[in-house]
């Protein structure tokens, strides 16, 4: 009788067990099918920098034009800054709850910080070098952001403010990883600095092709090799993103190759210590933009560039174009079915379908 008791009770542990190790698996998202690009802003400008704020999207482009496309009362504001005779570029575009913040391309590098309510436009930074070419802009919360660029000298340019965006202060090349000759940043849409939590990347193009990360804040840095094309001006990483801390996203390639659609994506499941090609010969060409869909578990991804609006639903190894449009540079998500995008003249919204 007690072996008998000894065994159902054994059977009923190993039950137990099993039914405790089960795992919970998360609904996966549904992929889409579609999608319906509308113009919401028209007008003569080249846009590569936009923020979604609320209801508002801000943009900043060429010839000083910046301003916002407001989607609840459908109007829009203009704004234009001067500075001597200089045509201004901006291509880096970044928000607090209370500031906008933008910052031109070329000599001098110019970073205007903008209140939300209109009331005041400042110059917070500049710096005058025949090489200096800032590219990209990001906030890691309402008192510290980073501005990253070409290099002036031997380490990539990037700039903090630990005060809200009053004051900058670039970094020494001497807490910074030394570039290889030849290698710089592309400004195509604001997304080669990326910030997930406290944890930074940005990425690099021309002669090498790397990944440099940083995981308090750009106070130290490591630098990761990539196997994305490179070795010429224009080839390397254009954009990237990270879906979480661990799993991320390059793209590019070769500019002036723009259907040249292999070594030119690749993923990482490490946090950008390792990556990996993907897609060989598959999909787009040349790509200036590109985005995780939110709430997709890191299994959605969308490109702009020279072969339009791409979309994959299994992380990037299989595409399916939804537009055609060359035009567009940029792209962010409003929420997991809708993205804005901008590009030369226009800001359109892009609403992806399911069925």
């Amino acid at each position: 009788m007690k072996k008998i008791v000894f065994i159902l009770l054994s059977f009923s542990l190993i039950i137990s067990c099993k039914k405790k190790e089960t795992k919970v698996i998360e609904n996966e998202a549904i992929p889409f099918v579609s999608a319906t690009v509308d113009k919401i802003l028209t007008d003569s400008i080249s846009i590569r920098a936009i923020s979604i704020d609320s209801g508002k999207i801000w943009y900043a482009g060429n010839n000083g034009k910046y301003g916002y496309f407001d989607l609840n009362s459908e109007k829009d504001f203009n704004g234009h800054v001067a500075k001597d005779t200089l045509k201004l570029e901006f291509r880096s575009i970044a928000k607090t709850s209370s500031h906008i913040f933008i910052l031109n391309v070329g000599n001098p590098a110019l970073l205007y910080r903008i209140s939300k309510d209109g009331s005041e436009i400042k110059l917070v930074y500049q710096e005058k070098h025949e090489k200096v070419f800032y590219d990209s802009m990001q906030f890691w919360n309402d008192q510290e952001g980073i501005a990253m660029g070409d290099p002036t000298a031997d380490c990539l340019s990037v700039i903090v403010t630990r005060d809200g965006g009053t004051t900058w202060k670039k970094l020494p090349c001497n807490t910074l990883p030394k570039v290889e000759e030849g290698e710089a940043v592309f400004a195509a849409s604001n997304t080669n600095l990326i910030i997930k939590g406290n944890d930074t990347w940005m990425v690099s193009g021309g002669k090498k092709a790397r990944v440099f990360y940083s995981a308090d804040k750009g106070n130290s840095w490591k630098v990761f090799n990539t196997p994305i094309v490179q070795g010429e001006a224009m080839t390397g990483i254009f954009t990237a993103d990270f879906y979480d801390s661990q799993n991320g996203f390059i793209a590019g390639g070769n500019y002036e190759k723009p259907n040249q659609n292999f070594g030119n994506k690749a993923f990482t499941n490490d946090g950008g210590k390792t990556w990996n090609l993907i897609a060989e010969k598959k999909g787009f060409g040349y790509a200036s933009c590109v985005q995780y869909v939110p709430n997709s578990n890191g299994k959605q991804l969308v490109t702009v560039g020279a072969s339009g609006l791409q979309y994959s639903s299994d992380s990037g190894e299989n595409w399916k174009q939804f537009s055609t449009d060359k035009d567009l540079y940029t792209i962010r998500f409003m929420n997991d079915s809708t993205a804005i995008a901008a590009g030369k003249n226009k800001i359109v919204k892009v609403n992806f379908k399911t069925k």
